[in-house]
Parts: C-alpha cells; structure tokens; sequence
C-alpha cells in the first residue's frame, strides 16, 4: 500500500518533537504498550534516555509524541538512522489502532524523506514486533513488510555460584578501560565478525564510540576482548539493561572473528559473563541471539544452559 503520509492526525490530536523532560512519559507509553503485548514493561527509564542520545536519531526530523485533545500523550515513534545505513530502525507505540497507523505513515514517510536527502539508490524500514502481539503483526503485513529474522532472548537463571572458567591455550584477555587500542580493537572484531548477518551495517568508529559513551547503562569496563597469539579474535560487550528491572545481566554483543571459531572463546566469554553476574547476585544473565545467523549461534547458547524466554520479529519495508 501507498505508506506517504496521507491520512490526518486524529482530530484535536497535536504533535511535536521529544525533549529530554519527556522521557518518563515516552516509558510510560512504551510500558503500556509492551504490557498489553507481552505482559510486562520490558525496558527502563534508562533505554529511552539511552535511545533519545542516539547519534543515529534526529530527535527535531525524526521522532514525533502525540498528544490528545485533553492533552494527554498517546503515541509517539521516531526512525533510527544511523550514517551509512540502508535499513533504518523505527519504532511506533499507541493504544490507538488509528494514530498506531498515523505513527507508522510518518516513520516510513520520514524514512523515504532521509534516503532522499541522502541520495540513497536503496533504503529499508525495520520494525520489531513481538511474536505475540498479533494486532501489530496484521498491520505490518497490511503495510506490504515481508519478514526479515526472528530473534530470541535467552536467559539463564544463577541459583548458586558459578566457578570462573579458564582461559584457552594462548588466549589473553584486556577490558575496554584499559586503553584506546582495546577499543579500537573490539570495534575491528565487530565489524569482522558480523559483517553480513541481518541489519548489520558497520557505523563509523566515532560513531561506535559515541554511542557508548553516551549510554548511561554501560562502562568500559564492561568490554572484554580476547587475543589469541596476541592477535584480538573475540568480544563480549555487557550493559546494565536488565539490572534496574529484573537484576539481570545482559550480554548485548558477543563476536568472534571466523578465523577464531571452534577453538572455545564463544564458550570462555559466555561462562565468564555466567560467572561474573552470578558472584554479583544477578539472578540470571540475559542475551539476544539472530536465529538465521549463519553461524549456529542459537546451538551454542543452548549448549551452555540458556532457554527461549520471547520471541521478536524484524519485519522489514523497501522503502526505497
């Protein structure tokens, strides 16, 4: 269908871009809206904070709260596009099926708007839905999406304390605190080791680097990276995006370069993150995993204890 911004905002309805003061009141809509999907709120205070300082969203052009005739807000949405992507992230959240539309209307519109002034030969909108959030999934197709991969998020439970695993024949380790050249390294292992997987486009290193020292939920010294023969093969990144609500740890990115593969790192880093959360009284570790990665993630953390707890599907748009 023709996605242009055609339809009018609801009646008595007014729109404008999010500032800062309103970060309780975007979670408060999100909160909502994840509830009635999934049954529980299903991110922090910290996540919108987090998302409104990142480099790749506009919040003047490219996010919009809405507020009804009594003043009240009902929706908002905003387009994540970060320099030198294709595929551009948007999200949409309202109780309301016809401002639920309207969201949608003005991120792909936004979207198509972008790739423009870009000059852009191609260009894509992914949105995320909850497996069971059926009245979103019939809009996505009524919009022409076409799905793109579905991610799961693992978790494993920490009942007793976890011993700290051993580091393999010839690997060292060094945290993202210690040095430029840590980070520059993870960042080098990060584009290596996912090139090619879904809605993967590598960010500029600056921008890499931005984004995480702008995120309130994470420390250089929650990056780890492996070398192997002094070579750096291997990372994992922790946040604190599970603490505050559900006293979690999260392992957000876990990389290793294909040459590295099979010799045991995966497994080192993940036993280690076990590990750690255990002795600091997290209740269990969290992480996401691509389930068409073509590497057998999912096998790996499933070998190591973790279960499906949701599941999410990126639905994807040519938007251009």
């Amino acid at each position: 269908m023709d996605t242009a911004v055609t339809r009018p905002l609801p009646a008595g309805h007014t729109v404008r871009p999010p500032t800062t003061d309103d970060v309780q009141t975007i979670f408060d809509l999100f909160a909502a809206y994840n509830i009635g999907a999934v049954g529980f709120a299903d991110l922090t205070i910290e996540d919108i904070h987090n998302n409104l300082a990142e480099p790749g969203l506009d919040v003047a052009t490219g996010a919009w709260l809405v507020h009804d005739e009594a003043g009240k807000p009902v929706g908002y949405g905003c387009v994540y596009a970060d320099e030198g992507v294709e595929a551009f992230d948007v999200e949409a959240a309202s109780a309301d099926p016809g401002l639920m539309r309207w969201l949608l209307d003005t991120v792909i519109a936004r979207s198509r708007e972008i790739a423009g002034e870009r000059e852009l030969k191609h260009a894509r909108v992914d949105l995320t839905v909850y497996r069971s959030d059926e009245p979103l999934r019939a809009l996505v197709d009524e919009y022409g999406f076409t799905f793109g991969t579905t991610f799961h998020r693992m978790r494993i439970d920490h009942t007793e304390p976890r011993p700290q695993p051993e580091l393999p024949p010839g690997v060292t380790q060094r945290r993202g605190d210690e040095g430029e050249d840590v980070r520059r390294a993870a960042y080098d292992i990060v584009v290596a080791s996912f090139t090619g997987q879904f809605g993967f486009t590598a960010r500029p290193y600056d921008e890499w680097l931005e984004a995480r020292e702008k995120n309130d939920l994470f420390d250089w010294s929650q990056l780890t990276v492996l070398d192997l023969d002094g070579k750096p093969v291997a990372l994992r990144e922790n946040n604190d995006q599970f603490l505050d609500d559900e006293n979690c740890g999260y392992v957000a990115r876990l990389g290793v370069r294909e040459e590295a593969r099979g010799k045991g790192l995966a497994k080192f880093l993940l036993h280690q993150a076990f590990a750690d959360d255990a002795a600091a009284g997290r209740e269990a570790t969290y992480l996401h995993v691509d389930t068409n990665n073509p590497t057998p993630a999912l096998g790996l953390y499933l070998s190591v204890g973790m279960r499906q707890v949701l599941i999410l599907d990126v639905w994807r748009l040519q938007a251009v």
